[in-house]
């Protein structure tokens, strides 16, 4: 048995389903969970979760609301230094064998203070650790994100890369996996039916609902946290099984940016529409590849995706032969990496000592 100490963003659900994920696949290790927000209330069903704040994003208008998420910051980096404080008593306290974190901000720092082997496992990297095409109208974006991700949470030992697609790696000591999937999506049996699925996780777009009544199909909409019908619109509240079921069940999705998501709607081969939120360079960087992937449209706003929405209907047959092309399920992967950093405190430079 080993002890894990995780680290989870918070801010959204994808760390903390990630997480779950790989915590149930090990019962017999022992963990514990550093987090906050919706990830540490996901987290504390299951698992001894302490709580600590993170550096957080905020959003507006289907935007990052840039002034906002700085003035928000202020309180966290005024706080820094006690904050680590308090999480390398927690490591004395649980004696962790090693740990993981999915882009949170102290762990990695405490960890690399007391010389813990820390695993960087999330999307986020891919940003900074491949290489892409940056077209010039995402060179800030590219250029503030990239910057808070190299200088904020780039500081495990190791790190791991889970993505929907492959990009040219910049170091050759990272590796690259396909997604990791829960395993209520892998249990149920993807189908074909005439309904959308929508989804905004920031419930920040304010002509999302108009749009969707204008597409002419049945839509169950996801995200807004109400239960009622507006004509062709089905507002659902969140349910894990209910969810997957529309999920695995519709036509095509129609989504932000997001990459747990995308990655379970490619899985299930649905072609898919993504809405990135402007200034979140990970967020276009996911929907840039579902387009260049042939896997649906990178929208760049509402109406214009409108117009295109006959033309993308018609493509429906293509996009999803385009999806069995790829792979979306990486978890014996994952895990065979994960086995390995555990018992060996650092992922292997090659594929030698992989169960």
């Amino acid at each position: 048995m080993a002890r894990i100490l995780y680290g989870v963003h918070g801010t959204c659900n994808g760390h903390a389903i990630r997480a779950l994920t790989i915590a149930r696949h090990y019962p017999e290790h022992e963990f514990m969970f550093v987090s906050h927000d919706r990830g540490a209330a996901l987290l504390k069903g299951e698992f001894p979760v302490t709580w600590f704040p993170n550096p957080d994003t905020r959003f507006r208008a289907h935007r990052v609301d840039a002034f906002s998420t700085v003035v928000s910051n202020l309180r966290f980096f005024y706080q820094q230094k006690n904050l680590i404080g308090s999480v390398l008593r927690l490591i004395d306290e649980f004696q962790p064998d090693v740990a993981i974190s999915d882009y949170e901000f102290l762990l990695p720092r405490a960890s690399r203070h007391v010389g813990l082997p820390c695993l960087s496992l999330d999307h986020q990297h891919i940003i900074t650790l491949c290489s892409h095409p940056i077209p010039s109208s995402q060179t800030f974006s590219y250029f503030t994100t990239g910057s808070a991700v190299r200088h904020l949470f780039s500081n495990a030992s190791d790190y791991m890369v889970i993505s929907f697609f492959s990009a040219p790696l910049k170091r050759q000591n990272v590796k690259l996996t396909p997604p990791l999937l829960r395993q209520s999506v892998l249990e149920i049996e993807p189908r074909c039916g005439e309904h959308i699925v929508a989804y905004q996780s920031t419930s920040t777009f304010k002509q999302f609902s108009l749009f969707l009544q204008m597409l002419g199909r049945p839509v169950k909409v996801y995200g807004f946290n109400c239960d009622h019908t507006e004509g062709r619109l089905h507002f659902k509240k969140h349910s894990e099984h209910g969810f997957l079921e529309d999920l695995a069940s519709c036509s095509y999705v129609i989504c932000g940016g997001g990459h747990t998501l995308i990655s379970e709607a490619l899985f299930y081969g649905k072609p898919v529409i993504s809405f990135p939120i402007a200034n979140l360079f990970e967020q276009f960087l996911n929907s840039f590849y579902i387009e260049k992937s042939g896997y649906g449209i990178n929208a760049k706003g509402l109406k214009t995706t409108l117009d295109r929405i006959p033309t993308f209907e018609s493509r429906l047959d293509q996009f999803k032969a385009n999806i069995k092309l790829g792979k979306f399920k990486g978890n014996a992967e994952i895990y065979s990496l994960l086995d390995y950093f555990i018992r060996e405190k650092k992922l292997p430079t090659d594929s030698a000592g992989l169960n």
